[in-house]
């Protein structure tokens, strides 16, 4: 609480501050109430507002605490070291409601990091800063020394700018004899002061005379004002005009046309001749607004429109008006006339807008307050009553936060790839009949976030790719789509490393970075590496990085970069104890995938080297009796392959070269006995095959990939229960 010292009134005026401070309470989940007297100090204490909104003094800074208050310019302000609300400027509260009983000043308290809005409602209490004020300092009364006893004669009041007990006046007359004020009672305020004549008053004996009116109001300490009541005591005219009503009641539109009748008024004077004779017209403490406003015909009594009636500025007039003969000296008689202003539909509905949270991220969550929006409208009743609707369709929502405030809220989830820009139109339309309505545009961005990865057309490519290629060419390349923007959508490429045999990945291809052209390193050979499979990695910039993978297949082309060459078979001399007919199974087996194979059976006999061998559809080598001994036989197989439209046909050439390393003496080799006759046959070959693999590359015809033959032994030529391999891989 803070005490002030002073002299006199103006101490114990500042002591009444001190004492309409109001401890500060919570009205609501996100709404805080304080008060605070009107003309306090710069600095005066009006609450602790970081606290009572539950905020921690360290976050007021980072957070961006910031208030904000609609139309009252900097009266108020928070030190952010202590966060207390002080008065910054002179609070007036006269000059900021009029005369309206209640006063406040709303403040909107927002807070980032994340996003808080809060209300708070300061309530400017009235103090006694306003004396009484009459409209004129002195008042003249004319009264004719006939008047009866008990007449009546209206005077103007004081009025007060305070309110409440503030404003509450009392009035006193100064001592005399022959008047006395009468007061009307609270109840009816429409009936003016009035001397009351309590003695007859004798113009010989006091033609003039001097009172002083004095208005007191209820504050502590109390103001007065005074005004001096100058009576001159006429002689004569004996009849005052007399009103057919002391007071008149009119409705009035608003926005009402110059010129429109208001009222036709009606006197009458029981004096004749000149005496008879009334004119109208305002009292002479008449104000200057409603002498503007309105006007009089002084014969005929009529009073008309002259100005703007506007509801929304005053809502009851009050006219006095005088009716004064033609008799020396005059008469005056006085009637009261209340004009209601109607209010009417006039005034469009105002929208303030104001935005917070802009760009909104596409991952922002439900309820993220986007922007501040409030309505006034100054008609009254439901021609004030404003309701607010949000068009199109949209994720967001307006929702109501206090008295004519909305916030505009995230009500559904955001994806900027399908829309990254929304622009919307708040319509505020009021209750009259008809409607009146005001539109504003908010506009809202959706920012980007790192959602999508970047995906490739196809998840796995086929390349070919001639064998013994120059280094470093250009075999394919890679692009991936990234439906993000900006950094987020920045796509680099790079291999996944793996091992191929015992080198690296890397040693044979490479992807560029930002371009994703594949390129090969080193020629590659096909009788090397048939297959090279293979992952690219598309990354975006964002944060988190996201990412895909795509396989490459990549089949080197054979072409014709080796001669043929001839390998010896895997072999053993034969001996006396080997049968004369050998029968050899020959295996025939590509490298595809699958692989495919084929089959031929070889029988060999041993003639005498006499005997022409048979024609026979196998190949055969003869030998001449079974007890001969055969020292040193090679056997060699020459197997070409030729490819025929989809038949593969297998042409065996076999040969046979003797070489004898045993003594001349017993045997194969001896004199006189029978040679080994070397000869060569074509045989037809049964055998089953399976389609062969074709590989295309759009830049020649179909191509076979070589095959691996592998021969076997039957059991029945097996040495020692081992079976002898003929034939090895090629």
């Amino acid at each position: 609480m803070m005490l002030a010292s002073g002299s006199g009134d103006e101490g114990t005026r500042f002591l009444l501050l001190s004492l309409l401070l109001f401890a500060p309470q919570e009205t609501g989940s996100r709404q805080v109430h304080y008060a605070v007297p009107e003309e306090a100090k710069h600095g005066t204490f009006v609450g602790r507002i970081a606290q009572d909104l539950g905020l921690e003094l360290a976050e007021l800074v980072p957070r961006l605490f910031r208030v904000a208050s609609k139309g009252r310019g900097d009266l108020l302000e928070v030190n952010l070291q202590n966060g207390i609300l002080f008065v910054n400027s002179r609070i007036d509260r006269e000059e900021l409601c009029g005369r309206s009983p209640e006063c406040s000043i709303h403040l909107e308290v927002v807070v980032e990091r994340p996003l808080q809005v809060f209300h708070v409602e300061v309530e400017v209490k009235d103090i006694n800063d306003n004396p009484p004020v009459f409209p004129r300092t002195q008042k003249n009364l004319y009264i004719a020394e006939s008047r009866p006893l008990d007449s009546r004669f209206p005077l103007e009041g004081a009025s007060d700018a305070d309110i409440g007990v503030n404003a509450l006046l009392n009035y006193r007359l100064s001592p005399n004899e022959y008047f006395s004020l009468e007061v009307p009672t609270n109840d009816d305020q429409v009936k003016p002061l009035q001397l009351v004549l309590k003695k007859p008053l004798d113009r010989e004996v006091a033609s003039e005379l001097l009172l002083v009116l004095k208005a007191t109001d209820g504050g502590k300490p109390e103001l007065t004002g005074t005004v001096e009541v100058q009576i001159t005591v006429l002689d004569a005219n004996d009849n005052a005009p007399v009103f057919d009503k002391a007071v008149h009641r009119v409705k009035l539109l608003e926005n009402t046309r110059n010129g429109t009748l208001v009222l036709r008024l009606n006197a009458s004077d029981l004096d004749e001749g000149s005496n008879s004779h009334i004119l109208y017209s305002f009292a002479t403490d008449v104000s200057p607004d409603t002498a503007a406003t309105f006007c009089i015909e002084p014969v005929t009594g009529e009073i008309k429109v002259n100005g703007k009636i506007d509801f929304e500025e005053t809502q009851l007039w009050k006219l006095q008006i005088e009716a004064v003969d033609n008799g020396s000296p005059p008469m005056f008689g006085h009637c009261t006339i209340l004009i209601e202003v109607v209010d009417i539909n006039d005034n469009a509905p105002e929208l303030l807008v104001t935005s917070l949270s802009l760009p909104v991220p596409e991952d922002a969550l439900l309820g993220t307050v986007i922007a501040l929006i409030s309505v006034t409208d100054h008609d009254a009743g439901v021609n004030g009553q404003v309701t607010c609707s949000l068009t199109p369709q949209s994720p967001f929502k307006l929702m109501p936060t206090f008295k004519n405030y909305y916030s505009l809220v995230l009500d559904s989830a955001l994806d900027r790839e399908k829309v990254s820009h929304y622009q919307l139109v708040v319509t505020a339309r009021d209750g009259g009949s008809p409607s009146l309505s005001a539109t504003a545009s908010v506009s809202v961005e959706v920012a980007d976030v790192n959602d999508n990865s970047p995906l490739f057309a196809q998840p796995e490519y086929t390349v070919f790719v001639k064998e013994n290629n120059p280094p470093g060419c250009h075999i394919f390349t890679v692009s991936a789509r990234d439906l993000d923007a900006q950094e987020n959508a920045l796509v680099s490429y790079s291999l996944v490393e793996r091992r191929v045999g015992e080198r690296a990945l890397s040693s044979y291809v490479s992807v560029h970075a930002e371009s994703g052209q594949v390129y090969a390193l080193q020629p590659l050979d096909h009788e090397e590496l048939e297959l090279l499979q293979f992952q690219v990695s598309a990354r975006d910039a964002g944060v988190p990085p996201l990412g895909s993978n795509v396989t490459l297949q990549v089949f080197v082309l054979d072409e014709n970069d080796n001669a043929p060459a001839l390998l010896p078979l895997t072999t053993r001399a034969l001996d006396e104890a080997d049968a004369p007919r050998q029968r050899l199974l020959v295996l025939v087996k590509d490298h595809g995938e699958p692989a495919l194979v084929a089959t031929a059976t070889v029988l060999l006999s041993l003639v005498d080297s006499g005997q022409a061998p048979k024609a026979s559809s196998r190949a055969s080598l003869g030998a001449q009796g079974s007890g001969t001994a055969l020292v040193d036989v090679n056997v060699y197989l020459i197997i070409a392959i030729c490819a025929v439209s989809s038949l593969l046909v297998l042409t065996l050439l076999l040969y046979t070269a003797l070489r004898c390393s045993a003594p001349p003496t017993k045997g194969w080799c001896g004199p006189g006995k029978p040679k080994l006759v070397c000869s060569s046959a074509v045989g037809s070959w049964s055998f089953s095959q399976q389609k062969p693999q074709r590989v295309c590359s759009g830049e020649g015809p179909p191509k076979t990939d070589l095959m691996a033959f592998s021969p076997s032994i039957p059991p029945g030529s097996r040495d020692n229960g081992e079976q002898q391999e003929i034939c090895g891989n090629i």
